[in-house]
């Protein structure tokens, strides 16, 4: 969602108040502004589009000040115009606000009913004119900004910038995750930590509540009762060259092409290589007493869970449910005593999965977390935390983070099957031998790069594209088809092979691709029985499979892509490479915004 970069600084702020903003432009946003403290008044600069336009207006129309706040916006309520930008201000203050402030209709109308003039469509602006009429009313800023949040409803992080206040800056966190950095006599906000990561590793995460006061002297933190409390301060690993494009063209590519690196890691902590046994962190449930595992997650991480779910039941034998994570608490679904629940999210802060590990929580669950930030609410507020380690992922489209979750759940899953005696030590070892030839195995399938761009130039003149897949690979076909119609725009549906003939077998024709993915194995002659009945159609196949597989149908396909020959184990985490640089090739041939797709954010923090 939005961008969120405060600094009380030493200098003029300006020009790093864009450099952190720039650093969060992965969350999706369609507009930028920055508001400052010059000669004690609160002066802007915004613009709508990308943060080029900003700074180009900031060249024409320099912005002094050495205490400043900064904002990326994704449009919910208003449109992504200049005036509906943040941040927002009144004579008193500035606001930049990531979240919903879901009461705000009515309290605007009583801050209208007395006097306040609104400019903007948004729910933000409210913010600027609660905490100025505490200031109007005599109250200090700290005491106006707790007024304001006990009136506020709603997931929210705030900052806020005072006129007349010079280096002084108040922020708050309630849904939304919300960061301090502690530098050399500075002190900076922003959304997460990769917007500091330039100017400190020294960060403090603002719990459920909290509110924060900054100054040169430090950080003040005080939870939802006001009550002054202590926040750990943690030394991150991020650094800028983890979050640069190298000589890639976009962050996605980059991020595909570290996989192998990326899964090696994710491997080098959860699998020992000595006993060829996974190993888990300390802490976790008797897994063989757990009558149900409930998986709960969004988007590309709910097909994670998908997979996971064929590999708890088939090999750990552990009865699994996977739900979406926005259907899933408004169902009331009742859950079982000695349950675990386990929540997947790339940030850790994804609204909808967030609100749902809460209600397991109240239901008793053992909660796990599966995540790459593992600062984050979800790893805060869970039982076991299980970090994928696939370092800063910028691209919005998931890549590397979708095959390090798959990776560490593999590794999840053999050590629950040990625990629950559903594999013996022979088995054991050989899944995990399997496991530690993916990141070779995956080197191989990007060699096939160039082929896969000269077969994304014709899948860009498609208006349709079908991907087909049954079994554990049934969720990569859900997963390719996503990948493509996120930064493509071309519409894409995945199937399970099996119900073609229900429905889906309509619309072939010579003008619909169907991206076939049949690994040689036991499911493999009925995923090639429903391609045959693709061709049978017109329908042009291009055809994911094995050297066994190509050698017995490969014939009749447009075009293969051949993939090592691999444990059926897996064989997901191998196929998810390639319809990843389907996607993204096809997306350069389009010329669509790859890193940042039209209407997409990184981290949905609202639901």
């Amino acid at each position: 969602m939005c961008g969120i970069v405060g600094i009380v600084g030493k200098s003029e702020v300006a020009s790093r108040l864009v450099e952190g903003l720039r650093r969060l432009e992965y969350r999706g946003y369609d507009s930028a502004g920055l508001a400052t403290l010059v000669d004690g008044a609160i002066t802007r600069r915004r613009s709508e589009g990308k943060l080029s336009r900003l700074t180009d207006l900031l060249v024409s129309q320099p912005l002094p000040g050495v205490t400043g706040i900064g904002h990326t916006r994704w449009a919910t309520h208003g449109a992504p115009t200049t005036t509906n930008a943040h941040p927002h201000a009144t004579a008193h203050v500035a606001v930049v606000h990531n979240g919903i402030i879901e009461n705000f209709r009515e309290l605007k109308d009583d801050l209208v009913a007395r006097g306040h003039i609104f400019e903007s469509e948004t729910d933000s602006e409210v913010v600027a004119h609660l905490v100025s009429d505490g200031l109007e009313q005599g109250l200090t800023p700290q005491a106006a900004v707790s007024a304001a949040l006990k009136l506020m409803r709603g997931a929210f992080a705030l900052a806020i910038l005072f006129a007349g206040h010079d280096g002084l800056l108040i922020g708050a966190r309630r849904g939304s995750p919300l960061a301090v950095g502690f530098g050399e006599g500075e002190m900076y906000l922003g959304s997460d930590a990769m917007a500091l990561s330039s100017w400190t590793r020294q960060v403090l995460y603002l719990e459920e509540g909290d509110w924060v006061v900054l100054s040169h002297a430090g950080a003040t933190v005080f939870d939802a009762n006001d009550r002054e409390v202590t926040r750990a301060v943690r030394t991150v690993a991020l650094s800028p060259a983890m979050i640069e494009k190298g000589n890639y063209r976009h962050y996605m590519q980059k991020e595909i092409f570290e996989q192998p690196q990326v899964i090696g890691d994710a491997l080098a902590t959860y699998l020992d290589p000595a006993t060829r046994r996974p190993r888990l962190p300390e802490g976790g449930p008797d897994w063989a007493a757990v009558p149900r595992l409930t998986i709960v997650a969004c988007g590309t991480s709910s097909y994670a869970a998908l997979v996971a779910k064929y590999w708890f039941e088939q090999i750990a034998r552990l009865p699994v449910e996977v739900d979406i994570a926005s259907e899933f608490r408004y169902r009331e679904a009742p859950m079982p005593k000695g349950g675990v629940a386990l929540f997947i999210s790339q940030s850790g802060e994804t609204a909808d999965t967030l609100a749902a590990l809460r209600y397991a929580k109240d239901e008793n669950q053992f909660i796990v977390a599966l995540v790459n930030v593992p600062e984050s609410s979800m790893a805060r507020e869970a039982d076991l935390v299980l970090p994928i380690l696939a370092g800063p992922e910028i691209g919005v489209a998931s890549t590397k983070a979708f095959t390090c979750q798959l990776t560490v759940l593999m590794c999840l899953v053999l050590a629950v099957a040990r625990s629950r005696g559903t594999i013996d030590a022979a088995e054991e070892a050989r899944l995990c031998a399997a496991l530690s030839e993916v990141p070779a195995r995956a080197l191989e399938v990007l060699n096939h790069d160039e082929k896969i761009r000269a077969i994304a130039l014709w899948l860009a003149e498609a208006r349709d594209v079908l991907y087909l897949g049954r079994g554990a690979i049934f969720p990569i076909a859900l997963e390719g088809a996503l990948k493509l119609k996120e930064i493509s725009y071309i519409h894409a549906e995945g199937y399970a092979a099996g119900e073609l003939k229900h429905g889906p077998i309509a619309l072939i024709d010579e003008a619909v691709p169907v991206i076939v993915l049949a690994p040689h194995g036991p499911l493999f002659e009925k995923t090639v029985s429903n391609m045959q009945e693709v061709l049978a159609r017109g329908g042009r196949v291009v055809l994911l499979s094995d050297t066994a597989g190509i050698e017995t149908e490969g014939r009749n396909a447009a075009e293969i892509i051949e993939l090592p020959m691999v444990d059926a184990f897996v064989t997901p985490v191998l196929y998810a490479i390639p319809v990843q640089l389907l996607a993204y090739h096809t997306a350069v041939a389009k010329g669509t915004d790859v890193d940042q797709p039209r209407n997409l954010a990184k981290s949905v923090t609202v639901e």
